[in-house]
């Protein structure tokens, strides 16, 4: 039998999503947490179609080889039934040599490059080419924060409440933020996550910036403790997300990377 590359394209383009959506949670580099049934379900029906593909390429070799076998002599079959077969023999020859050149495996390369080398999530190169954007609108006054320090916040809220918030509910708190590094080619550093609305091609960056401690490597996930350093009047173009450093530490990256609204 010979292997056509559609099937196995999409073969190895199903196992490639069951191995980031079934069996791991590589899936969350990409897309939201709700959407894995929807990627478990198009895995299996991308193999399901492969597998189709191949079984009815064999079927079909069989039905050639048993008419080859047994079917009746040219010369007793009916002047359309041997114009038919002609055709049929004539197409099927055009099929397999023209539609199906041996360049088309190389198709099969990224599949198979997705199945065994899943693309690492978002870094601090889509970081430092998108500004955050905060969900708050305008200044107001945001609620206290919970009791007893250090407080961990997300890092849009930390912005929301740097940049909005009138009520300065993060004087004098101690808050604990979690993000991967990345830099500002003047050696200005910042923590970073993105925000993820569906999936990674909607990804918004939410940075900030960290005074008062050395910066690890870019793309690092850190753990960062201090203060909030107030930078301007809230709302005004000054007010930026900037935290004073106590302590950071290395940890390792999270299963799910991404901030989510």
């Amino acid at each position: 039998m010979r292997l056509r590359p559609q099937g196995v394209l999409l073969i190895l383009c199903g196992a490639a999503l069951l191995r980031i959506a079934l069996f791991s949670e590589l899936y969350l580099r990409y897309v939201k947490e709700g959407l894995r049934p929807y990627l478990v379900v198009s895995g299996v029906a991308l193999i399901a179609l492969g597998l189709v593909g191949m079984i009815r390429r064999v079927h079909e070799e069989d039905e050639r080889e048993h008419e080859r076998e047994h079917g009746v002599h040219e010369e007793d079959a009916p002047e359309e039934a041997r114009a038919g077969r002609g055709q049929d023999a004539h197409s099927g020859h055009d099929h397999d040599h023209t539609r199906n050149p041996r360049i088309a495996w190389l198709l099969t390369a990224p599949a198979l490059a997705l199945l065994l080398f899943p693309p690492p999530a978002l870094g601090s190169y889509s970081a430092g080419r998108e500004e955050a954007r905060v969900a708050a609108q305008g200044t107001g006054t945001f609620p206290e924060l919970p009791a007893g320090d250090p407080v961990d916040l997300t890092l849009g809220a930390f912005a929301s409440r740097a940049e909005w918030d009138t009520g300065a509910s993060m004087k004098d708190r101690t808050v604990r933020l979690t993000g991967f590094v990345t830099r500002d080619d003047d050696g200005t550093w910042y923590i970073a996550r993105l925000l993820v609305t569906c999936c990674a091609a909607d990804a918004q960056a939410l940075k900030v910036e960290i005074r008062g401690a050395d910066a690890p490597a870019a793309d690092a996930w850190v753990t960062v403790t201090g203060v909030w350093l107030p930078t301007g009047r809230p709302g005004s173009d000054a007010a930026r997300p900037v935290l004073d450093a106590a302590s950071v530490k290395r940890v390792s990256a999270p299963s799910d990377p991404y901030e989510k609204r």
